[in-house]
């Protein structure tokens, strides 16, 4: 489900730029160890940070997260990573 008005915590496209890289060679370092068995990833890394800074921002428990993020079990399993 793609979100058609951003919400005010999501990351600018200059902020993505700068952690993007990081957040990209991250994953690829840990695939296969837990996080997506060794599946291509089905969900895109910005919308999981945009996730994880919506509720640390909100302060709303994970299970309220809207639904056009991806689901909250990935979410916190980045987090928690």
């Amino acid at each position: 489900m793609t979100r058609q008005r951003p919400y005010p915590s999501d990351l600018s496209d200059a902020r993505w730029e700068l952690i993007e890289p990081a957040l990209t060679a991250w994953r690829a370092e840990h695939r296969g160890m837990g996080l997506d068995i060794g599946r291509r990833p089905q969900h895109d890394l910005r919308r999981i940070m945009d996730a994880i800074l919506y509720v640390d921002r909100t302060g709303i428990p994970r299970h309220h997260l809207p639904h056009d993020f991806a689901p909250r079990e990935t979410v916190y399993g980045y987090f928690a990573a």
